[in-house]
């Protein structure tokens, strides 16, 4: 898989779980109040994290073929483990509320969205130290390209939910359909997890 492609669809498969940057973006949006501002936040909060975690922690490791080995490894040892979490949510799925009155003022709003994504450990780990150990393994040209690809997936994601909001909302709020989609992101965690190990090999 090409490493724009790959970047793209491990950052599609992370930043879909349920969370509390996604309810409150799509708080923001169903009550239409400065929901293009916390989509922005979110996607710029995570760009710098990705940043961090490709051209900081996945250069690192990629600097030692031991390190880029083992940061692989461990990679794909998450994305497994993560792949199998996402099998066990959907037997037992959950929904998205996004009740409430939502920030009301443009200052609330970019506290609140930085807090959610700088604050919150599961944010960190997805961005800086998955995404980070998953980009190990590249070339400095395809370590650029998985980058860009997730940060496509981040920014794509949350402005969809800020501005299709009304229409994603009962969706979002079906339990089957975060059935279908927890096994989707478990078989797109384990395909990446599976090329990972095959880029060993090669």
């Amino acid at each position: 898989m090409p490493p724009l492609l790959s970047g793209l669809t491990l950052g599609l498969s992370l930043i879909v779980a349920i969370g509390p940057q996604n309810a409150f973006v799509l708080r923001q949006g169903l009550t239409r109040r400065y929901g293009l501002l916390a989509a922005l936040v979110c996607s710029l909060a995570d760009t710098l994290l990705m940043v961090v975690g490709v051209l900081g922690v996945g250069a690192l490791l990629a600097r030692s073929p031991a390190l880029a080995t083992l940061g692989t490894l461990a990679g794909a040892a998450f994305l497994g483990w993560y792949g199998w979490r996402s099998f066990q949510s959907a037997r037992k799925p959950g929904t998205l509320q996004a009740g409430g009155q939502g920030a009301q003022t443009p200052g609330a709003v970019l506290a609140t969205a930085a807090a959610f994504s700088f604050l919150n450990p599961h944010a960190l780990l997805d961005t800086v130290v998955l995404i980070g150990g998953a980009s190990a393994g590249l070339e400095n040209t395809g370590r650029v390209a998985f980058l860009l690809g997730t940060i496509l997936a981040s920014w794509t994601w949350f402005f969809s939910l800020a501005l299709l909001a009304g229409r994603l909302a009962p969706l979002m709020r079906s339990a089957r359909a975060w059935q279908v989609l927890d096994v989707l992101v478990g078989l797109m965690m384990w395909g990446i997890a599976a090329g990972l190990l095959l880029g060993l090999r090669g």
